[in-house]
């Protein structure tokens, strides 16, 4: 199935307003078998934007498509010197009390699973175990041609040593990991190829416009039939992606909770949406739980 990309939507009228009382959400938590679903607003706090809230980067960024990165070598060198800067500031972020609820919740049993529409890690970091990567993650690396996967880090060490002195400051980091460059910044940027078969490079993420593997969603779908419950945390729900399985939820009769500030496209099939910033909420539920937050983890 092909992932649209659809940047924006238009809220309807009717949809329901927020709410501030968190109180369904430690109600279904407390229920157990608890399917998370989490979007980019949850790692806000760990100072990565957002696509579409206040301040969000679509307001000044269109990210990069499958089409454009695969047709276009210029399109390449954009990516990779956009991206290979923005690594070294979005490798440096750390779990919130957000990410670090979640794995709260697991660690009680809580949860049946997480499903992440995020590429950055922040949830294993924040010690969750089962979590799906619905988009992949920013870690690895992809060959075009043959396939062999690659840790980021070594393309890291290997673009460094293409690009000796490769120093501009950015505008700002993407939740893509994509750092804001001007093309005079990018300038003459080297990408380097497949050290296995000399093919072209990509991370392991899922780009606008591309395909989520079928098995992958297929997956999801398994862990959304099996939860007493769905909640989404921090996503807009804007893409397809993420709002089928609100959808598939809903059709179910399986409770939809929502966690996030501004309206989503999901709202309709929810019961309720609580309008909070998410860490406080989130660890409020869990002093209503009885459940101890970690604090940030050591370095």
């Amino acid at each position: 199935m092909r992932m649209r990309p659809t940047l924006s939507w238009t809220p309807a009228g009717d949809l329901p307003p927020g709410t501030s009382d968190p109180r369904p959400v430690a109600d279904a938590l407390g229920a157990g078998g608890v399917l998370v679903l989490s979007g980019a607003g949850i790692s806000t706090e760990s100072g990565i934007p957002d696509y579409r809230g206040e301040g969000g980067s679509l307001s000044r960024h269109t990210p990069m498509t499958y089409q454009d990165f695969t047709a276009d070598a210029r399109a390449r060198r954009r990516y990779w010197a956009r991206s290979h800067l923005g690594w070294r500031t979005f490798g440096r972020a750390r779990p919130n009390a957000g990410h670090r609820a979640v794995a709260a919740f697991e660690r009680h049993g809580l949860l049946s699973g997480v499903i992440t529409q995020n590429v950055d890690g922040l949830h294993q970091a924040a010690g969750s175990e089962d979590v799906v990567e619905l988009h992949g993650t920013l870690d690895r690396v992809v060959c075009l041609s043959c396939g062999a996967f690659s840790p980021r880090r070594e393309l890291a060490r290997r673009l460094e040593e293409a690009n000796p002195g490769f120093e501009p400051v950015a505008a700002g980091i993407n939740p893509d990991g994509d750092a804001d460059l001007t093309d005079d910044q990018v300038g003459d940027f080297r990408v380097v190829p497949c050290a296995v078969c000399g093919g072209v490079l990509k991370p392991d993420v899922v780009f606008f416009g591309e395909s989520v593997p079928p098995q992958r969603v297929e997956h999801c779908r398994e862990l959304v039939r099996g939860a007493t419950s769905l909640l989404v945390l921090g996503s807009s729900l804007t893409v397809m992606s993420g709002l089928r399985f609100v959808r598939q939820a809903a059709q179910a009769g399986t409770p939809v909770l929502i966690v996030n500030r501004d309206r989503t496209r999901g709202d309709q099939h929810a019961v309720t949406r609580v309008a909070l910033p998410l860490g406080a909420t989130l660890t409020t539920v869990a002093d209503r739980l009885g459940i101890a937050v970690e604090g940030e983890p050591a370095a």
